[in-house]
């Protein structure tokens, strides 16, 4: 699954990897928490240029009664999603890509007490290169006039190195593979199959961090920082 994820590169580089239309102005974020904004990239029918904006983490659907179901709906299962009635018509009319520069996952160790352990790793690409996670856009109107976009990131089976941690994780496409997933003239599930499957495990590394990061409204630098626990 993907609980927590971090954002820090720049807005200027974003708008060079991504081939934005724009620069984005950006803040760093170190521990991106369900309902919290998320920046996310999405390419409109009626624009050709693609954009990054800012929609709540934890999709509701259009039909929604409510906003309630959002947190529910953070990630949405690959092998499934393409038929689910919450995110059927977003995979195939509003596909985003969600960019990161890593994501939390938590392992299970020994009781302490009543409660078990749990150690927090930070997930990155192999090289400190920024990705994108697959995700899902939705836009929601409530009753009285409220207008909430909201979004949810796709998940897949653990590739070697997540499996030690969990036996899913976020789905990261190949960058070659950006301009297929945003297009919105492809609504066809099948054409995506193939873009449905774990990230190289050789292509990313990971490093235990603090548990500050448990903390849904905490976010500084030291929640990145490499400490180095009593087990290791």
């Amino acid at each position: 699954m993907c609980g927590r994820f971090i954002l820090m590169t720049s807005g200027r580089s974003l708008a060079e990897k991504f081939r934005l239309s724009e620069e984005p102005v950006l803040e760093p974020r170190y521990n991106i928490a369900p309902t919290q904004l998320a920046a996310i990239i999405r390419l409109r029918a009626k624009d050709p240029e693609r954009k990054l904006v800012f929609v709540k983490w934890g999709l509701i659907p259009s039909w929604a009664k409510d906003r309630s179901i959002g947190p529910k709906l953070i990630n949405a299962r690959a092998e499934s999603a393409a038929e689910k009635p919450a995110f059927r018509a977003s995979f195939r009319y509003r596909r985003c890509l969600v960019p990161a520069d890593g994501f939390y996952e938590w392992k299970h160790g020994p009781k302490k007490g009543s409660k078990q352990s749990k150690q927090p790793y930070l997930i990155t690409s192999a090289d400190g290169e920024p990705f994108a996670f697959a995700g899902l856009w939705e836009h929601w109107e409530g009753l009285e006039g409220e207008v909430i976009e909201s979004c949810t990131i796709l998940t897949t089976d653990s590739n070697e190195l997540i499996q030690a941690l969990h036996d899913r994780m976020p789905l990261i496409l190949q960058e070659k593979d950006y301009d297929l997933w945003l297009d919105p003239g492809v609504k066809d599930p099948k054409l995506l199959e193939t873009l449905l499957q774990p990230y190289p495990a050789d292509r990313m590394k990971s490093h235990p961090v603090s548990t500050v990061v448990n903390k849904a409204d905490y976010d500084a630098p030291d929640c990145i920082e490499r400490i180095f626990p009593e087990e290791e």
